[in-house]
C-alpha cells in the first residue's frame, strides 16, 4: 500500500493516523503517497477511453443544443407565437452564456467543496430539465429564462468534466485528450444541424412546432449520460486531499487492474508527495492563490478565455443570421451550412492535439490563436467586398475554425492544469465566467445589432474585434505560457495542501 502515515511531532501525535484508519474529524493527517506517480505511469487503456467516451458524450450534447440554438434562429423570427427579432436571437443568446457564466462560479465552486462526481449529476439533471423546458417557451422572456439555466447546467459540467480530465488522465496524454473531449462539441455539433434541417423542413414538420422537438429530442438523448457517468470515479486525487485517502487507495487499485491486470507492485519506488489532508479551501486562501502566487498564469487564462470566448460565441450564435440576412439562405437550409463548419471544428483538435503534447503548449496555442485571428480578418475583409458566396463564406469558416477550436480547448487546457489541484475547478470557473462575461455574454447580442445594421461594413468590424483579441492573447501565451506538457500536475502546480 502506497499510503503511509508520517511520523507527526509530539503536538501533532493525536491528528495522525495510519492510512487505512477512518479519518480523523479534523482531517488534519499528513500521509505521504505517490497515487498521482501512478496514475501518470498508467498507458493508454480501456478505462481511459471509456473516461473519454463519457465525458465527450456530454460535449456532444452540448454541441447539440448549442447548434440548435444557432440554427433554430430563423424559426424563432417565423414562430407565430414567438416572433423573434435579431435582438431577441442575440439576447436569448446572451442570456444562454450568463446562465453558464454564474452556474460555473456557483457549481465551480462545489465540485471542489463536494468533490468532481456528485457535480456530474446535478448539473446534468439541471442542464437537461431546462433543455425540455425551452420547448415549452411561450415569449421572449420564457424563453431567455429556460436558455439561461441551460447555461447555468452547462457552465457547471465545464468545471467538473475538464477537472476530471487533467486528474485522470496521464500527464503525456492530458493535452491531446483534453482537446478531443472539448471538440466532441462539434460531433453534436453536427448532429444539431442535421436534426435542424429535418424539423425545420416544412413539407416534414410545422415550423413552430419543429424547433420545439429539436429541444426535446436533445433532452431525451441526454437521459443517456446518467448510466455513463456511473463509469466514472471519483478523482482520487481529489480524496487523497480531502480526509478520504482510502477511497482514492482503493480507486487506483481497481484502475491498475482494469489497465494491468493487477496493483502495481513498484508503487513504492515511484515519487510521493506528502499531503496535510484537508475536508476544504477557505476563500481567502482560493483568492490568495489566484491573485498573488499565481497571478501571471491568472492573466494568462483570463486573457485567453476572454479571446476564445468572443471569437467564438460572436460568430457561432449569429452564424445562422449571417446566412439567412446577407446571403439569402432559407432558414430550413442552414444545417447544412453547418455541417462543414462542424468539421472544421472537430479535425483541428484530432489532428493538432497531439502536436501541444510534442511541439508544447506555448507553441501550439500561440500558432493556433495567431493564425485563427489572422484568417478572421482576411475573411471578413472579403465577406464586406463582396468576394464570397455562402459557399465561400462557409469554407473560410471551416478553414478558421479548424486552428481555432483547439485554440479555445486550449484556454480551458491552460486553466485547468496550472492551477493547484484545491483550487482548480473554481479556477476554471472563474476564468470561464470572467471570460465569458467579457467576451461571450458582449459578443452575441453585439453582432445581433450589427446584422440588424444590414451593413457588412458593421460586421466586418465586428470581425476585426474579434480578430485582434485572438492575435493579443498569441502574443501573451508565446511571453507567459506555462510549458506543461508531459508534467505531472502536481510539478505544474504543487497543491496548497504540500508538506515540506
Amino acid at each position: 500500500m502506497d499510503l503511509q502515515p508520517i511520523q507527526p511531532s509530539p503536538a501533532t501525535a493525536s491528528a495522525t493516523r495510519d492510512a487505512d484508519a477512518p479519518p480523523s474529524p479534523d482531517h488534519d493527517r499528513i500521509i505521504e503517497t505517490s497515487i498521482p506517480a501512478r496514475l501518470d505511469s498508467l498507458t493508454w487503456s480501456g478505462f481511459h477511453t471509456r473516461v473519454v467516451t463519457a465525458l465527450g458524450i456530454t460535449w456532444i450534447l452540448d454541441g447539440l443544443e448549442v447548434t440548435l440554438a444557432g440554427a433554430l434562429s430563423g424559426a424563432l423570427k417565423d414562430s407565430p407565437t414567438l416572433q423573434f427579432s435579431n435582438f431577441d436571437v442575440g439576447f436569448a443568446n446572451s442570456a444562454y452564456l450568463a446562465g453558464a457564466v454564474l452556474g460555473a462560479i456557483g457549481f465551480g465552486w462545489l465540485t471542489d467543496r463536494i468533490g468532481r462526481k456528485k457535480l456530474f449529476f446535478i448539473t446534468l439533471a439541471v442542464y437537461l430539465s431546462a433543455t425540455a423546458a425551452t420547448a415549452l417557451s411561450w415569449n421572449v422572456a420564457s424563453y431567455a429564462l429556460f436558455r439561461f439555466l441551460t447555461g447555468a447546467g452547462i457552465g457547471g459540467e465545464y468545471t467538473a468534466i475538464n477537472s476530471t480530465i487533467q486528474e485522470l488522465v496521464p500527464a503525456r496524454y492530458r493535452g491531446w485528450t483534453d482537446l478531443v473531449i472539448n471538440g466532441s462539441f462539434w460531433i453534436g455539433a453536427a448532429i444539431g444541424a442535421v436534426s435542424a434541417i429535418v424539423l425545420l423542413d416544412p413539407a416534414v414538420i410545422n415550423p413552430d412546432l419543429g424547433w420545439r422537438l429539436a429541444y426535446l429530442t436533445g433532452a431525451c438523448l441526454g437521459l443517456v449520460v446518467f448510466v455513463m457517468r456511473m463509469w466514472i470515479p471519483e478523482s482520487p486525487r481529489w480524496l487523497m486531499i480531502h480526509g478520504r485517502p482510502e477511497e482514492a487507495h482503493k480507486i487506483v487499485d481497481d484502475i491498475e487492474r482494469s489497465v494491468i491486470g493487477h496493483v502495481e507492485a513498484q508503487s513504492q519506488a515511484l515519487p510521493k508527495i506528502k499531503l496535510r489532508m484537508r475536508d476544504h479551501t477557505p476563500l481567502r486562501e482560493v483568492a490568495h492563490t489566484l491573485l498573488v502566487t499565481y497571478r501571471q498564469r491568472a492573466v494568462v487564462g483570463l486573457v485567453l478565455m476572454s479571446a476564445q470566448a468572443f471569437f467564438y460565441n460572436a460568430i457561432f450564435f449569429t452564424f445562422a443570421l449571417v446566412l439567412t440576412d446577407f446571403f439569402g439562405i432559407p432558414a430550413s437550409h442552414v444545417g447544412w451550412y453547418i455541417l462543414p463548419f462542424a468539421a472544421g471544428n472537430f479535425l483541428g483538435p484530432l489532428v493538432l492535439g497531439r502536436l501541444f503534447d510534442t511541439l508544447g503548449r506555448r507553441v501550439m496555442i500561440t500558432l493556433t490563436y495567431g493564425v485563427s485571428g489572422v484568417l478572421l480578418a482576411l475573411s471578413g475583409y472579403l465577406f464586406s467586398i463582396g468576394a464570397l458566396s455562402a459557399q465561400g463564406q462557409t469554407i473560410a469558416w471551416m478553414v478558421i475554425f479548424f486552428f481555432a477550436s483547439p485554440a479555445a480547448s486550449a484556454a480551458y487546457l491552460t486553466v485547468s492544469e496550472t492551477f493547484p489541484l484545491e483550487v482548480r475547478a473554481l479556477a476554471i470557473a472563474l476564468f470561464y465566467a470572467i471570460g465569458t462575461g467579457i467576451g461571450g455574454v458582449i459578443g452575441p447580442a453585439l453582432f445581433g445589432v450589427l446584422i440588424d445594421t444590414g451593413s457588412r461594413n458593421s460586421v466586418f468590424a465586428g470581425y476585426l474585434l474579434g480578430s485582434v483579441l485572438m492575435i493579443v492573447a498569441a502574443l501573451v501565451a508565446w511571453r507567459y505560457a506555462v510549458a506543461a506538457e508531459r508534467k505531472s500536475l502536481e510539478s505544474v502546480a504543487r497543491p496548497l495542501a504540500v508538506v515540506e
